[in-house]
C-alpha cells in the first residue's frame, strides 16, 4: 500500500506542483525555444527533454528554482499535465 501511495503522491506533485508554494511563470520566460519544447513534450508525451526545457527557460532568464529543479530532477516522474509544461504553454 505504501508504494501505491508514494506513486500517487509523485504523480500528483508532477501535476499540481507544491500547493504551499504556488508558482507563476513570467511571460518573459516564454521564449520561442521554451514554448516549442514544451509543445513537443506535451504532444509527444516524451518527457526526456525536460532538462533541455529547463536550459531554455534559464536562457530566457528564468531563475525560479522550483521550475528549474522540477525539470532537472532525474527522480521526477512526468505525465501529461505536468505543471511546468502547462505553465509554459499557458494552460491553467
Amino acid at each position: 500500500m505504501d508504494n501505491f501511495c508514494d506513486q500517487n503522491i509523485t504523480l500528483l506533485r508532477d501535476i499540481i506542483g507544491n500547493p504551499f508554494r504556488p508558482t507563476t511563470l513570467s511571460s518573459a520566460w516564454w521564449s520561442d525555444t521554451a514554448v516549442s519544447l514544451a509543445k513537443h513534450i506535451y504532444e509527444s508525451r516524451d518527457f526526456s527533454a525536460m532538462p533541455i526545457l529547463a536550459d531554455a527557460l534559464q536562457d530566457a532568464d528564468c531563475d525560479n528554482d522550483d521550475v528549474l529543479n522540477h525539470c532537472r530532477d532525474p527522480q521526477q516522474v512526468h505525465v501529461r499535465g505536468c505543471w511546468v509544461v502547462d505553465l509554459v504553454l499557458g494552460k491553467n
